[in-house]
Formats: structure tokens, sequence, C-alpha cells
């Protein structure tokens, strides 16, 4: 029981390890024109480590959010290289990236409570 505790907390503070490297990669070092402004709300590491799924906000529209996928696709090799040298990682996980629309489903059950809130004429 004690060495899964230890395994879940290690691969949480290699999850926001990951998240921090990975918005300061996209931050200023990806010279890629479709990569909008983004941010890495979360890092979801698999149970065994190998894999990874990053979830990004864009700012912009839904055109937006598909180029800066597409770009984030094409880097993906190099953000995994300077992941595995930065953090000094045997081997980097596979990314892949995904929107995060949280924010978006938070908004709109917002205004649907507010809606319902309204008193009715």
């Amino acid at each position: 029981m004690p060495e899964q505790r230890n395994q879940r907390h290690h691969r949480e503070r290699l999850g926001e390890a990951l998240r921090e490297e990975i918005e300061t990669i996209l931050e200023g070092e990806l010279g890629d024109p479709r990569i909008g402004l983004a941010n890495v709300t979360e890092v979801q590491l698999a149970a065994d480590g190998k894999s990874a799924h990053v979830l990004v906000v864009v700012q912009g529209g839904e055109q937006e959010a598909e180029q800066t996928l597409k770009g984030l696709e094409a880097a993906r090799g190099f953000i995994r290289h300077e992941l595995a040298e930065r953090l000094q990682l045997r081997r980097a996980p596979e990314l892949f990236f995904a929107l995060d629309k949280s924010q978006q489903y938070e908004a709109r059950i917002d205004q649907l409570l507010k809606r319902i809130k309204q008193p009715k004429k």
C-alpha cells in the first residue's frame, strides 16, 4: 500500500514538473507561427509513465485552437527532447495534446444557473 502511494505521489510531482516545463517551452521557445497564446492547465501522466495527456487552453476562437494543436503536434519531438534534457529523464513520456474545455463548460453552467435564478415575468 505505501509503495502505491509513493508511486502516485511521484507521478503527481512529475506531472506538475512536466506542466511547468512545457509551459515555459510554449512561452518562448517555439517559433511555429501556428502556435498561438496557449497555457498548459494540466498534465495527466499514465500509470506506467510512458505517456502523458497535456491539456491546453488557447486564447481565441476555434480556428486558433485547431491551428495551435497542429503546431504542438508538429513540435512534439522537440518538446519531448527538451523535457528529457531539462528534467534529466531517461525517457520522456509520449505527449498527446488536447484542448481543455473545462472553462467553457464552467461558463455554460454558470449561464444556465443564472437563467434559473432570474425571476420569471
